[in-house]
């Protein structure tokens, strides 16, 4: 089951990034929505292996391929849903997630059978151009630097968070990190969707499992709320660096609901 877990891990994330890649806003957003629902699955398998008496855990073994169509990246996903089948246990919750993987798979071979869907991929060329607005070469690599870091740590909560929250048996815990996560993702969305315009999409390094496996909670609360605040003043410092009013609006934005998250993480403490 170990095994499951680390290729639903690899799914989810081809999934992911696959809704970044791609430039139609309907593929985009039913893929998005699909890895969502692929994550949901992981959430499950983890819970289960968890009651068999074992565990899970976060390593990685993948990476994110550079590629030049939609069709190429549609193809990777049917081979890669395709060769996951075997490894589901044969139980309900296996013929559920089958149910929903041949479902995916349906769309995509939809997909692939009209080639007006198959567009180019311009989310690895690394020319950081950012077409809604001409910024300066330090704007550029402000943001860059910004992207990169944050959704890394995007990432890393939406893993941290989910593998306390299938350990406890608080209720407040549970619902707050459940908030985390979902934030998260949200969170994770919309920087592996600006990396994809820039033409730097990458997927974030893999995680050590002294990130998630955590034994001082309270500890682990006040290093990310210090984690919080640092991330909230990258957000200011960001939004008054660059000239550009939309973009100032969206880090703006992003900053206030890193307030929220500080705000949620002290009632943990409490």
């Amino acid at each position: 089951m170990p095994k499951t877990y680390q290729a639903k891990h690899h799914l989810w994330l081809s999934i992911t990034f696959a809704s970044f890649a791609i430039d139609d806003e309907d593929i985009k957003s039913k893929l998005y929505d699909f890895s969502l629902i692929a994550f949901r699955h992981m959430k499950w398998l983890g819970t289960e292996i968890l009651s068999n008496g074992n565990d899970y855990n976060y390593d990685r073994n993948m990476q994110l391929y550079r590629r030049e169509s939609s069709f190429e990246v549609l193809k990777a996903l049917v081979e890669e849903i395709t060769n996951i089948q075997e490894l589901y246990p044969k139980n309900v919750l296996g013929d559920r997630i089958k149910t929903d993987d041949k479902y995916l798979l349906d769309y995509l071979n939809q997909l692939l059978a009209d080639e007006k869907n198959n567009k180019q991929i311009t989310a690895f060329n690394m020319e950081r151009k950012w077409d809604e607005s001409d910024l300066d070469q330090e704007q550029t690599d402000a943001l860059t630097l910004f992207l990169f870091a944050e959704s890394y740590k995007e990432y890393e909560l939406i893993l941290v968070y989910a593998y306390m929250q299938a350990r406890t048996d608080d209720v407040l815990q549970f619902n707050i990190f459940q908030d985390l996560v979902d934030e998260s993702h949200f969170h994770l969305k919309c920087f592996g969707n600006m990396m994809a315009k820039l033409g730097i999409l990458a997927l974030p390094r893999e995680l050590h499992e002294m990130t998630y496996k955590v034994d001082d909670l309270q500890k682990f609360i006040v290093d990310g709320i210090a984690e919080e605040e640092a991330a909230k003043e990258m957000c200011k410092e960001l939004s008054e660096s660059i000239k550009d009013e939309k973009l100032s609006k969206f880090f703006d934005f992003i900053n206030y609901q890193e307030n929220y998250h500080i705000e949620l993480m002290k009632k943990l403490l409490k």
